[in-house]
């Protein structure tokens, strides 16, 4: 049995056939839609590779069945940057070495997203390790991850009061 679904992906409304109810949102955007850059990791939800952005919020989407997604707002790895223009974060991740082997760099940097956008990365680094906990890093690029976020959220907070002003 399969049913159609409508996304929202990375800006572009599809409608997506899901043949197999059990497929999870992270095969279906790999195997099925093309879009390598959200990784799979631990495929349990503990390692944070597969984080993307659902509805604005930060999800694992080894955790996620597709079939329930009808409707709903994805962001991926794939479509965060505009054109050939990375996104602030992509380019704190470059700018403060935030990866290593880069494996777990686009959950990280999904994540970090995320928690910028809650609100919640601040300048405490004590407050931006807590808030990407749920993203492993095996080569230990921690202090380069935090030094990233730090600088995005810097840049885009003066960017958003840039915009206001």
């Amino acid at each position: 049995m399969s049913l159609c679904i409508n996304l929202t992906l990375n800006g572009e409304a599809r409608d997506v056939i899901i043949d197999d109810p059990r497929v999870t949102l992270l095969d279906l955007l790999r195997e099925r839609l093309a879009l390598p850059g959200t990784k799979k990791g631990c495929d349990r939800g503990q390692c944070g590779a597969c984080t993307v952005l659902l509805n604005g919020q930060r999800a694992n989407a080894c955790l996620m069945l597709a079939a329930g997604l009808d409707g709903a707002e994805i962001t991926t790895i794939d479509g965060l940057a505009v054109g050939e223009t990375l996104h602030p974060v992509q380019v704190a991740f470059i700018e403060n070495d935030g990866f290593q082997c880069g494996y777990c760099t686009p959950g990280q940097i999904m994540s970090a997203v995320g928690l910028i956008a809650e609100g919640d990365a601040g300048s405490d680094p004590e407050r931006i390790r807590e808030g990407m906990s749920g993203n492993i890093c095996r080569c230990g690029a921690y202090h380069g991850i935090t030094l990233a976020v730090q600088e995005a959220s810097r840049r885009m907070a003066a960017k958003d009061e840039g915009d206001t002003a």
